[in-house]
């Protein structure tokens, strides 16, 4: 079975995001890739997976790569 992903357009995740519905993730595993691509308000994938744990269960994740 093939994995699905939802794509939303930009104006939807930025108004997300900044309305704290979502959390913003940029998905590069590498920091130099992420710093690069850094869009405002996202966080990199590795400050996510040490958030992961203690992040509310009912909040939207967006990942982007750029």
């Amino acid at each position: 079975m093939a994995n699905t992903v939802d794509r939303i357009e930009v104006g939807t995740a930025r108004r997300k995001v900044t309305g704290g519905e979502a959390l913003l993730v940029c998905a590069y595993e590498d920091d130099a890739k992420c710093r690069k691509g850094r869009l405002e308000g996202s966080i990199p994938l590795a400050r996510f997976e040490a958030q992961a744990p203690t992040l509310p269960k009912d909040r939207e994740i967006i990942f982007y790569c750029a």
